[in-house]
C-alpha cells in the first residue's frame, strides 16, 4: 500500500480475492491435506512417546525399526540400506511403549547411569547422536521418529580454548597451580583446557536445568573421565586436582537426580557404577549389564571411590552485556555479538538449525537489556525468557519493530550454552 492508503482500505483490499495475485493465492490455499495430517500425527505420537519416559523410569527409548544412521556428516537424511534398530537381544531392557496407539517394542535406558559399549564402528556414537536429538520431533520419514530422549538431556564435551566466566567447577577441579586457593569456585578463563572446559560444561548444563547428561568418550577429556590405577601410583593424589567424573556420576544420579548416558569403548572403569550396560554389535544392541557387573566384581582394584563431599555449586547471575555493534548468525556454529566478537557455538551439538542460533543470539541481546539488569540467576533468567516466548512467540526476543521470519525456537539449554560462550559476558552472584 502507498502512504495514502488507509488501514481500512488495506483491510478491505486484502479481503478481496480478485486483488490477490494468483500465485500468492495458490500458495496460500493449495496444500496436501494427507501429508499435513501425517506430519501432525507423527509429531503428536513422538511427543506422547517422550511423555511416557518418566512414568516408565526411563530417560531414553529407541523403538524397533528405527533407522539411526545418516547418509553423511552434511546430509541428515537416513542412510540408504541402513540396518534397522532391533532390541530383540536386550532382555529386560526391551520395553514396550505406546506410539500412535500401537504398542512398540524397543530399548529403554533407565534413570541412573547407562553405558553404551562396543568395538569401533559398531554403532555406539550413531546411537548417541540419535539420542542427543531425541529431544526434538522429527519429520515423517526421518527414520528416528521412534528415538526419544529426556527433553532436558544435554550433550557435554571437552572444548579446548573456550571462554569460561565465573563457573563453580570445584566439584571436579580443586586448587590449581599458580592460582589462589579456592579460585575454582568461580573459575574464569579465556582459554580453558579440556578438563576445565568439560567441568564447566557440566555445571553450566545443571545450572540451566539439565536432568540427563550425554557423553561420548571421543569428545571427552580422558583425565576428566577416569583416573588410571597405574597413573595414580605415579602421580600422587595430592598433585592431582581433578576429581574424575567416574567418582561423581553415581552421586549425581542418587543425590541430585541427574542421569548419565555414556559411550565407552576404551575403559571399563564405569562398570562398577552403571545401572545398565548395552553393547552394540554390528549396529544391534545387546544387554550386557550382568556381564559388566561380573567383570567389575572380579577386579575391584580400580573401583572408583565416591567422594566424601556433596555435589553442590554456586548460582551465577549474568551481568548486562549489551552488544556494541551488529548481532546475528549466518551459520549454525557461530554468531556475531557486536563488533569483533564472534561467538563459537560449533561444539554445542544440540543446535541443529540456523534459526536456533539466530534465536539464541536475539535472546541474549534482549535479556541483556531487559532481564540481566534485574540480577536474576541464570536459571531464573532462562525461566523468564521461556515464559515470554511461551506467551508471545519468538517475537519476544526480537528488537522493537523487528520481525524476522526465520527464527526457530531453541531450548533453554542452548540459549545458556550460547551465553556461556560470549567472551564479553561476565557473571556475579544470582538471585532467585
Amino acid at each position: 500500500p502507498t502512504p495514502q492508503t488507509s488501514s481500512k482500505a488495506v483491510f478491505v483490499a486484502s479481503r478481496s480475492r480478485p486483488q490477490v495475485p494468483a500465485l500468492a493465492a495458490a500458495a496460500a490455499i493449495q496444500r496436501d491435506d494427507a501429508l499435513l495430517e501425517a506430519h501432525v500425527r507423527s509429531v503428536a505420537a513422538q511427543r506422547a512417546l517422550r511423555a511416557q519416559l518418566a512414568a516408565a523410569g526411563l530417560v531414553a527409548f529407541v523403538g524397533d525399526g528405527a533407522v539411526l544412521a545418516r547418509r553423511a556428516g552434511n546430509d541428515d537424511r537416513p542412510m540408504a540400506n541402513a540396518r534397522a534398530f532391533d532390541a530383540a537381544a536386550c532382555g529386560a531392557r526391551r520395553v514396550a511403549l505406546d506410539y500412535g496407539g500401537v504398542r512398540t517394542n524397543g530399548l529403554g535406558l533407565p534413570t541412573g547411569i547407562s553405558l553404551i559399549c562396543g568395538g569401533g564402528f559398531h554403532g555406539k556414537s550413531t546411537l548417541l547422536q540419535a539420542l542427543q536429538v531425541g529431544c526434538y520431533d522429527k519429520v515423517p520419514g526421518d527414520g528416528r521418529e521412534l528415538c526419544v530422549c529426556d527433553a532436558d538431556a544435554v550433550k557435554v564435551r571437552a572444548e579446548d580454548g573456550r571462554s569460561c566466566g565465573g563457573v563453580d567447577i570445584s566439584p571436579f577441579i580443586g586448587d590449581l597451580p599458580l592460582r589462589p586457593p579456592g579460585s575454582t569456585k568461580s573459575f574464569s578463563s579465556p582459554d580453558a583446557s579440556g578438563s576445565t572446559s568439560q567441568a564447566a560444561a557440566i555445571v553450566e548444563a545443571l545450572e540451566a536445568g539439565a536432568s540427563t547428561l550425554l557423553f561420548d568418550e571421543d569428545t571427552c577429556a580422558t583425565n576428566f573421565m577416569i583416573r588410571d590405577g597405574r597413573m595414580a601410583r605415579l602421580v600422587a593424589s595430592s598433585a592431582e586436582p581433578i576429581t574424575p567424573f567416574v567418582r561423581r556420576a553415581r552421586q549425581l544420579a542418587d543425590e541430585n537426580g541427574v542421569s548419565s548416558i555414556l559411550v565407552l569403548g576404551g575403559t571399563g572403569d564405569y562398570f562398577d557404577v552403571a545401572d545398565c550396560v548395552v553393547v552394540m554389535e554390528g549396529f544391534a544392541p545387546r544387554d550386557a549389564t550382568a556381564d559388566a557387573k561380573a567383570i567389575a566384581a572380579d577386579d575391584r582394584r580400580n573401583a572408583p571411590a565416591a567422594p566424601a563431599d556433596r555435589f553442590v555449586f554456586g548460582d551465577r547471575a549474568p551481568r548486562p552485556c549489551v552488544a556494541n555493534g551488529r548481532t546475528g548468525a549466518k551459520a549454525v556454529g557461530s554468531f556475531s555479538y557486536g563488533d569483533n566478537n564472534e561467538v563459537d557455538v560449533s561444539c554445542v551439538e544440540q543446535l541443529v538449525e540456523l534459526g536456533q542460533t539466530q534465536a539464541c543470539c536475539a535472546a541474549i541481546a534482549t535479556a541483556a537489556k531487559a532481564l540481566m539488569p534485574r540480577g536474576l540467576s541464570t536459571r531464573a533468567l532462562l525461566a523468564a525468557l521461556d515464559a515470554e516466548i511461551d506467551a508471545r512467540g519468538l517475537d519476544a526476543v526480537q528488537a522493537e519493530g523487528r520481525r524476522d521470519g526465520d527464527l526457530a525456537r531453541p531450548r533453554r539449554h542452548e540459549i545458556a550454552a550460547a551465553l556461556n560462550r560470549v567472551r564479553t559476558a561476565t557473571f556475579g552472584t544470582g538471585t532467585a
